[in-house]
């Protein structure tokens, strides 16, 4: 009877441990959980800084690139207050972004630097800036840890981006814009007939005895950029085809296909192909070192079709002088370009207020015309030059002879050495910007 009584005994104390496993485990796996919890919420904060992070570094970053700063690196006025801008815009973007479930603090959550300097702004940033953007915040709450005392945690997120413009880097790596207007330029400078680009290096030629040095900042008000020639199928003679400086060629649609989505409409007005591709986006990049062909055959007359196309792309039809985007700024005064939306802007609520992007803003290649037998094709491509194409408003006339009034932006040589895998950069932009360290988040 006593062996009886010594084994019911024992099943019960076996029952009392499993019960005692049993809910030290449930206790275990409940902390686990609610751990877990905390680590989500820490995790999705960490996550949404770095994204703020990354995409102010990129804003930062495009306004450097459309400021002119990248093609006159040297000029250390400008640079400043490209910096100043860059810094303030980044800024905005940053605190835009809720990091842990609310806005961060621009003056004590968000730090702004450019490469070569510690504090915010440097005196000259050089070749290819880059904007570095820092994300913190030290009090995202918990809601279990604080048993153990934790009742806040610390994160930062840290991006650069970089304005990456090959003339300073001999060509390497290779850019290749996309949005290419079809107007294929010489490698001639409007002013005196030299060479805009060195064709070998890529690098932009400065001219002492001209103002600005060099092409940048250069408005042509007198409608002076256009075709080669209005009607080259009526007058065959290749002599009258020669590289005429701020002449441009169209480019064959076999290298610039017509777009056949997002097309833009112009109140009514039927585009053909070569309007269309001026007026939307030909998708397809063009390259640096890229080959291109000419077409000599456009359907004749091509000074109305271009003008009529830009009034479309620039949004500046109507006879409205204010229709079309502003550009302002002047980089050889040391003032970084920027520009303001027009009252048709097609962006709600944008008119009169600065835009970091602008249908006015284009990219058109330059081909080597030193190596150009009249008439031939194709052609090399060796730069690039962005165009901030000024509101006309006329659809007849446009300038002198149908000619397009421009402000250089930006120069991009390529180089004949490049090569490797191309940068596609940002649109229309042939400047690229580009996330060069996305991580360093702790």
């Amino acid at each position: 009877m006593q062996l009886r009584r010594n084994i019911s005994g024992k099943k019960r104390e076996e029952g009392i441990v499993i019960l005692l496993v049993a809910v030290v485990l449930l206790f275990v796996v409940g902390a686990m959980a609610v751990l877990a919890i905390d680590l989500v919420s820490f995790y999705t904060a960490r996550s949404e800084a770095q994204l703020a992070a990354d995409s102010a570094a990129l804003a930062g970053a495009r306004v450097l690139a459309n400021s002119g700063v990248t093609s006159n690196p040297s000029d250390s006025t400008l640079s400043t207050n490209a910096q100043a801008i860059a810094s303030a815009v980044a800024t905005q973007v940053a605190v835009s972004n809720k990091v842990g479930g609310r806005s961060l603090n621009p003056a004590t959550e968000v730090t702004i630097r450019f490469e070569g300097g510690s504090s915010e702004i440097i005196g000259t940033l050089g070749p290819n800036p880059r904007i570095i953007v820092r994300v913190t915040r030290s009090d995202i709450p918990t809601f279990f840890a604080r048993i153990w005392g934790n009742t806040q945690l610390a994160l930062s997120a840290t991006s650069t981006a970089e304005a990456y413009n090959s003339s300073f880097a001999g060509g390497t790596p290779r850019t290749a814009p996309t949005c290419v207007k079809p107007w294929v330029l010489p490698n001639l400078d409007p002013r005196d007939n030299t060479a805009i680009f060195d064709s070998a290096t890529g690098a932009v030629q400065n001219h002492a005895g001209q103002t600005p040095p060099t092409l940048l900042g250069y408005t042509d008000m007198t409608g002076l950029l256009r075709s080669r020639c209005n009607n080259c199928v009526l007058n065959p003679d290749p002599a009258t085809r020669d590289p005429v400086a701020w002449r441009f060629y169209p480019g064959a649609e076999a290298d610039f296909r017509v777009p056949t989505q997002s097309l833009p409409t112009c109140n009514g007005v039927v585009l053909n192909n070569y309007q269309t591709s001026i007026a939307g986006c030909v998708s397809e990049p063009i390259a640096c070192n890229s080959r291109v062909r000419l077409d000599h055959n456009v359907t004749p007359p091509l000074f109305p079709q271009t003008n009529q196309a830009v009034n479309c792309l620039t949004h500046s039809v109507g006879l409205n002088p204010n229709g079309g985007d502003q550009i302002v700024g002047n980089p050889a005064s040391g003032q970084p370009f920027q520009f303001q939306a027009g009252d048709n802007n097609p962006v709600v609520n944008a008119r009169g207020s600065s835009v970091m992007v602008s249908d006015s803003l284009v990219t058109v290649p330059v081909y080597d015309s030193n190596a150009f037998a009249p008439g031939s094709t194709p052609v090399t491509i060796i730069g690039f030059v962005q165009l901030f194409l000024n509101p006309d408003g006329n659809p007849s006339l446009g300038g002198v002879n149908g000619g397009a009034n421009a402000t250089v932006v930006n120069l991009v040589g390529c180089g004949t050495g490049s090569g490797g895998r191309p940068i596609l950069g940002n649109g229309t932009s042939p400047v690229a910007v580009r996330l060069v360290a996305p991580g360093g988040g702790t």
